[in-house]
């Protein structure tokens, strides 16, 4: 069976399938394609007779391509690129060696600790990961930190265990990476008080939760039991407290917000998050009102193209609906899916933008 002219129109526009067309060996092991008429699944370079594009399926992964039922095909053995050249491990060896290391490790002493050049390995890293190694290494740094702190003597005994090798310059971003300062974390209790309130708006219910540093959560639903349960399994170990009046005056400006997305919220934001996902929020709030992304599109923008399922989980992750505009991010075919808050609700957010 052929495929349609929106399957043809698909395939076209996907940056991927001028590879298929060039047979382009660069592009063997980054993604895999599936052709329906014949039933087989393919590497990039393949030299056999080029399928039309109506036919063709483009996968991320060969998992996805194997999860159509077809076979691979024999003439360009697609199974034997899914890492013809050891990528793969080669970036598990390098974040084992970053991870084993009590500093981190240099860019030129990691690429030649694989048999790369520092260009090339950071490329590759950065495409395997979604992450530089540098800020690979910041990550695991944060996490040793977070293991030593509850036993440590002291707070600076742990952050020079953990890696960091100057105190003061941790203490300017520990907040922004634990979500709470190293001594509250330390002493296991009570991480921090939040402000909340819950209102509400044309999308129904609203809630919205404030740090001292700004706003932590704005969430969406229509049962505001079911928000407040939302806000305390994101922030566990948090102290919520019942916003007073000036609190609800803060809330009805975050509801205006998000009536009128395009006129912006003047009001700090405390946004929480890996690495990842920090870097993929930031582009999300580079996308104008009214304006739409896809999850690839996303991927590409922050320099991690093959990264378009962990870019939808860091879309799915986001506590700020509307201030952080997942809901201005589609699939690639143009449907509307995927917003934690509902679709419906993302189709009326976008529709509102449009008008």
């Amino acid at each position: 069976m052929e495929g349609s002219d929106a399957d043809r129109n698909a395939t076209e526009r996907d940056p991927r399938w001028r590879g298929i067309v060039h047979r382009d060996r660069r592009a063997d092991g980054w993604f895999w394609y599936s052709v329906t008429t014949t039933g087989v699944y393919c590497r990039p370079s393949c030299p056999s007779r080029m399928a039309r594009p109506d036919n063709v399926r483009i996968h991320d992964t060969i998992a996805d391509a194997r999860a159509t039922g077809a076979r691979p095909c024999l003439r360009c053995d697609p199974d034997a690129a899914a890492d013809a050249d050891g990528r793969n491990a080669r970036v598990v060896q390098a974040c084992r060696l970053i991870e084993a290391g009590d500093r981190r490790p240099t860019l030129a002493a990691l690429a030649r600790a694989v048999g790369w050049s520092p260009g090339h390995f950071q490329r590759v890293f950065t495409r395997a990961t979604g992450l530089s190694p540098r800020r690979y290494a910041d990550a695991c740094r944060s996490g040793r930190l977070r293991a030593a702190l509850p036993a440590a003597p002291r707070v600076t005994d742990a952050i020079y265990a953990a890696g960091y090798g100057s105190s003061s310059r941790f203490y300017e971003k520990s907040a922004g990476m634990l979500g709470m300062t190293p001594t509250a974390l330390r002493r296991g209790a009570v991480a921090e008080r939040l402000r909340f309130a819950v209102g509400a708006c044309a999308l129904g219910a609203i809630l919205v939760a404030s740090s001292e540093r700004g706003i932590v959560a704005i969430l969406l639903g229509d049962d505001p039991e079911l928000l407040v349960r939302d806000l305390q399994d994101r922030f566990p170990r948090a102290e919520l407290v019942g916003g007073d009046r000036d609190y609800e005056a803060l809330v009805a400006r975050v509801v205006g917000f998000v009536e009128a997305p395009a006129i912006g919220l003047d009001l700090p934001l405390d946004i929480r998050g890996t690495a990842f996902q920090q870097r993929v929020w930031d582009a999300l709030r580079e996308i104008p009102a009214g304006n739409i992304a896809t999850y690839r599109d996303i991927a590409r923008r922050i320099g991690a193209p093959a990264s378009v399922r962990a870019v939808a989980n860091a879309c799915g992750a986001n506590a700020l609906a509307v201030a952080i505009p997942c809901h201005r991010v589609i699939r690639h075919d143009g449907t509307v899916s995927g917003y934690r808050w509902g679709v419906a609700r993302k189709e009326r957010l976008l529709e509102r933008e449009k008008s």
